[in-house]
């Protein structure tokens, strides 16, 4: 972690021209619940609070451009980050295009940031389980067109934290019958879904063994991670990558 405690630098061993942050809950002017560096539009926050936020973001990763944030809906739909004028419905981005920032926001759902090993493609992923289950990883890898990547994991809801119904579990493993491995059953009806192994079950299927990150937790961790599952009402932090 970085000294100033207000954002998190992936721990991957990334081309030298690879930057990459997620914002931490602190360092903001947001009141509670969504204390104190919330940049999410959406979630019930001041507008100009968030707009503030917003400009600490900038300033303190010293970001090239206003990130190209997105209207996320956990779909599996990617945009070209370079492309974008407005604000789209899409749950991940890619670019090829230096100083253009890919960013996503999450308060549990899994942020993965990918980045080609000759550093020249870039991309942000924002996968809860709905996204994981209808592609989204696997279409970022698309949009890429390389599996030459490596991949870092960003703050998530653990393990042992994130429990799902049965469908949930049934509905991935008709999909893919390895994605068994990432639940454990705890009762008749219910499981824990490790989201980080599903992503890199994904991932291991595309060809792409490069993983790095996966060991957080956002709904322990109560003084660095917003959590919707522990909090509802509550703000989000943001995962941004660029390249220079």
């Amino acid at each position: 972690m970085n000294k100033n405690n207000h954002w998190l630098t992936p721990d991957w061993p990334a081309p030298a021209n690879i930057h990459a942050a997620t914002t931490l809950r602190t360092g903001g002017v947001s009141v509670m619940p969504y204390d104190s560096l919330n940049p999410a539009t959406h979630v019930g926050d001041d507008a100009d609070c968030v707009r503030e936020n917003r400009h600490r973001i900038k300033t303190m990763l010293a970001l090239p451009a206003e990130p190209v944030w997105l209207e996320q809906t956990h779909s599996n739909l990617v945009i070209d980050a370079g492309q974008s004028n407005t604000v789209q419905q899409a749950d991940a981005s890619v670019t090829n295009v230096a100083g253009v920032v890919c960013a996503v926001m999450t308060a549990d759902c899994l942020p993965l940031l990918i980045c080609s090993t000759d550093g020249k493609k870039i991309a942000a992923i924002h996968a809860g389980w709905k996204g994981l289950l209808g592609g989204i990883v696997s279409n970022t890898l698309a949009a890429l067109a390389t599996t030459d990547v490596l991949v870092w994991l960003g703050p998530a809801i653990g393990a042992d934290c994130f429990e799902v119904g049965a469908e949930v579990r049934t509905a991935f493993v008709e999909k893919f019958a390895p994605f068994t491995a990432g639940f454990t059953q705890t009762n008749e009806h219910k499981y824990l879904a490790d989201i980080y192994q599903l992503a890199r079950i994904e991932l291991a299927a595309r060809g792409v063994e490069a993983v790095y990150g996966g060991d957080f937790c956002t709904f322990t961790d109560t003084e660095r991670f917003y959590s919707y599952r522990r909090d509802a009402q509550t703000g989000r932090m943001a995962t941004l990558i660029w390249r220079t």
